[in-house]
């Protein structure tokens, strides 16, 4: 099975992107500005001010460069999807395109999908499994149990305590 191509990305992710309300306006010029001065360039000047229009909608903007990016090929996509990552990252995990389930022989971990997140399940999950681990640390240090509790001189599961009287 191929691998899908960041310009197969983005016809799926289109729709996703134009939703209302995904990307503001600065978030928008933003991409577009990354595009158009930092290496490789991918808009040149002309392209970038098109798209910086303050006269038209952000929605008919996204739409034009999402289109032209699409014509322009793979390299062009792929640093769409860069600038995606650096200006409007939360939206970039989002993306149809990376929740869809992969088909692949192998287990791949993506570790810029979900940031530096460990678990979805709370504060009071990890307060609770704190509160485990404690719990069994007092009573591993407060009574150690064993063969050999005895013969150190005190009842067993007690430590003998000398405080040189």
């Amino acid at each position: 099975m191929t691998e899908q191509t960041y310009c197969d990305r983005l016809v799926q992710d289109t729709p996703f992107l134009l939703g209302r309300g995904r990307l503001s306006e600065q978030q928008v010029d933003r991409i577009i500005l990354q595009l158009n001065r930092y290496y490789p360039q991918i808009l040149s000047n002309k392209d970038a001010q098109k798209f910086r229009n303050p006269k038209a909608s952000v929605r008919v903007r996204l739409c034009d460069l999402l289109g032209h990016l699409q014509r322009s090929g793979e390299r062009d996509c792929q640093e769409f999807y860069r600038a995606l990552y650096i200006h409007a990252q939360p939206l970039h995990g989002l993306l149809p395109s990376r929740l869809a389930p992969q088909h692949s022989d192998c287990t791949d971990l993506d570790s810029g999908a979900m940031g530096h997140e460990l678990s979805d399940r709370g504060p009071v999950a990890f307060l609770a499994c704190l509160g485990l681990a404690a719990g069994l640390a007092l009573l591993v240090y407060c009574c150690p149990a064993g063969p050999f509790a005895a013969e150190r001189g005190g009842p067993p599961g007690r430590a003998l305590v000398s405080l040189g009287y």
